[in-house]
C-alpha cells in the first residue's frame, strides 16, 4: 500500500521562468498541505530576477508537502511542492527507517518521484538539488549512485575502466550553486580546496573570493591582508535601531548588475534641449475628447513616445546594438519601445512590442496596459526582453531632468524632465509657456553627436509643433 501511494506522488519542480535564470524566491504561497488542486491552478508566486510570475500547477489532486517555506530561495530544478495524484491524504513525515532504501540499487534514481532519494533530476548544467528542505549528511560513505557517476565520469575522462578504490568514490561533489560555480571558475578557484560557511555545507561567493586571495597576492604581506578583514567588520557595531540592512535580491540586484555592466561597457554621451510643449499640452486636451481615444490613456508620455518613434523612422541607425563578440552593430528593424517604471521591488523596463507599427490609439492601449501591470507586479520576463530604446520619465516626480544610464543592449534611451510653466520668448515676447528638459543619452559606440543630435531635435521639434506628426509620421 505504501508502494502505491509513493508511486501517485508527483513533484512540482521549481521552472526557468525566464530565460537562464538559475534560482527564484518563494514569495506566497496560495495553498497548503491538504488542500485540493486542480491543473492550471496557481498555487504560488515566485520572484526571479527579472519579475514575479505566478506558477499553476500541471496536475489534479491533493497537496501533500509545501516543501519550502516562504521567503525561501529555491534553485531551478528543484522540487517545491508534492502533489498526491490519486487524492489521498497528506502523508505523515517519512521516518529514518525509510532511509536505508536510497542505497538500495542505482536504479533509484530513474524514480524522481521518491522523497528519501534526496536527488531529484535538475535541469542541464545545474548540477545536483535536494529535493527537501533538509540535505543529506556529506559525512559516511557515498550511496552507489554517487559511485556509478563517478566511475563513468572516470571513463569519460580516457582513463580506462572504472574502479571503486577509494579514492574515486568517496570524494563528494563540493555543493554550491550555479553562479557561485561559475565565479569559482573565471577565478580559477577549485571548489573542493574551498570551506564552505554556508548552511548545510554550501559553499557561499565569500567562500570562493577568501580562497581567491592567496592566489592573486603573489608576495602577500600581513599588513595587506588584515586590511579587508577589518573592512569587513561593521556588523558588530550594528544597531537595529538605527539602521535597517535590506537584502539586495531579486529585481533590485538584476538591475544593479545591469546597470554597472552599461555604465561600464558602453560609453555614455548625453545632450539636453529645452522645450515648448505648451502645443502638445493643448494636443492632449483635444485627444481626450476624441471618441476613437475613449477609455485610454491619453498623457503628455503618449505624445512624447510617438515623437520618438517618428524620430527614430527619420534616423534608423539610432536603432541598434553593439555585438561585442562579432565586433558588429546590429541595426533592427522594428522598435521595442521600452518604457522604465519604478516599481516596489525596484526598477524595471518592460517594453511595448513592435511599437513603430502602432497607430496612436494602439500605442495609448499598450502603454495602459504595460503601466497598469507594472503597478501591479505582473510583468512577465518576456514583456522584459528584446528591448532597443527606451523612455524614462523622471518629470513625474518634479525632477527637471537627469543622465539616464542605458539598458544593456540598447543604443539610446530618452529621459523626460517636469512640464513646468516658465517665462519664454514666444513671438518677440516672453509669454509663460509649458517648458520640459529633454536628454538623451547614447552608446558613442554606436551613435556619433551628429545622429544623437539629430534625434533630439526632432523629438523636440515635433513636441514644439505636434502637426509634425502627421506630415513626418
Amino acid at each position: 500500500m505504501t508502494t502505491m501511494t509513493e508511486a501517485s506522488v508527483r513533484e512540482f519542480k521549481m521552472p526557468d521562468v525566464g530565460e537562464g535564470l538559475t534560482e527564484a524566491e518563494i514569495l506566497k504561497w496560495y495553498v497548503k498541505a491538504g488542500d485540493t488542486v486542480t491543473d492550471g491552478q496557481v498555487v504560488c508566486e515566485v520572484e526571479t530576477a527579472k519579475a514575479a510570475v505566478e506558477l499553476p500547477i500541471p496536475y489534479d489532486g491533493v497537496v501533500r508537502e509545501l516543501r519550502f517555506p516562504e521567503g525561501t530561495t529555491v534553485d531551478v530544478g528543484t522540487a517545491i511542492i508534492a502533489v498526491d495524484v490519486a487524492g489521498g491524504a497528506p502523508a505523515a513525515p517519512e521516518t529514518p527507517a525509510e532511509a536505508p532504501e536510497a542505497s538500495v540499487a542505482p536504479e533509484a534514481s530513474a524514480a524522481p518521484e521518491k522523497k528519501p532519494e534526496g536527488r531529484q533530476p535538475v535541469l542541464v548544467g545545474y548540477g545536483v538539488a535536494a529535493s527537501s528542505t533538509k540535505r543529506r549528511p556529506r559525512k559516511g560513505p557515498e550511496v552507489p549512485v554517487q559511485q556509478a557517476s563517478v566511475a563513468i565520469q572516470t571513463e569519460l575522462n580516457g582513463h580506462g575502466p572504472a574502479t571503486t578504490s577509494p579514492a574515486a568514490t568517496v570524494q563528494p561533489r563540493p555543493l554550491a550553486k550555479p553562479p557561485v560555480r561559475k565565479l569559482a571558475k573565471d577565478l580559477g578557484v577549485d571548489l573542493t580546496t574551498v570551506i564552505p560557511s554556508g548552511p548545510d555545507g554550501i559553499i557561499t561567493r565569500e567562500d570562493v573570493h577568501a580562497a581567491a586571495i592567496p592566489a592573486e597576492a603573489p608576495a602577500p604581506e600581513p599588513v595587506v591582508t588584515q586590511a579587508p578583514v577589518t573592512a569587513l567588520a561593521p556588523t558588530a557595531s550594528y544597531d537595529a535601531a538605527r539602521e535597517t540592512r535590506v537584502p539586495v535580491k531579486g529585481v533590485r540586484k538584476a538591475t544593479a548588475a545591469a546597470m554597472v555592466g552599461s555604465a561600464f561597457t558602453a560609453p555614455h554621451v548625453t545632450e539636453f534641449v529645452t522645450v515648448d510643449v505648451t502645443r502638445t499640452l493643448k494636443l492632449v486636451e483635444e485627444l481626450k475628447q476624441d471618441k476613437d481615444l475613449q477609455g485610454l490613456r491619453v498623457n503628455p508620455l503618449l505624445l512624447i513616445a510617438k515623437a520618438l518613434l517618428v524620430a527614430i523612422k527619420r534616423n534608423p541607425d539610432i536603432n541598434a546594438s553593439w555585438d561585442e563578440a562579432n565586433q558588429e552593430i546590429v541595426l533592427k528593424h522594428y522598435v521595442n519601445l521600452g518604457i522604465a517604471a519604478a516599481t516596489p521591488r525596484g526598477l524595471i523596463v518592460p517594453n511595448i512590442k513592435d511599437a513603430h507599427t502602432k497607430t496612436l490609439p494602439q500605442l495609448a492601449e499598450s502603454l495602459g496596459e504595460l503601466v497598469a501591470t507594472a503597478k501591479e507586479g505582473r510583468t512577465s520576463p518576456a514583456a522584459m526582453q528584446g528591448g532597443t530604446v527606451t523612455i524614462t520619465n523622471v518629470g513625474v516626480f518634479g525632477v527637471d531632468t537627469g543622465t539616464p544610464i542605458l539598458p544593456p543592449g540598447e543604443a539610446a534611451i530618452l529621459a523626460v524632465g517636469a512640464i513646468k510653466l516658465q517665462p519664454w520668448v514666444h513671438k518677440g515676447k516672453v509669454k509663460p509657456r509649458q517648458v520640459t528638459t529633454l536628454a538623451l543619452s547614447f552608446d558613442h559606440r554606436l551613435v556619433d553627436g551628429e545622429l544623437g543630435s539629430k534625434v533630439l531635435a526632432d523629438v523636440a521639434a515635433i513636441l514644439e509643433q505636434p502637426k509634425k506628426l502627421i506630415t513626418w509620421a
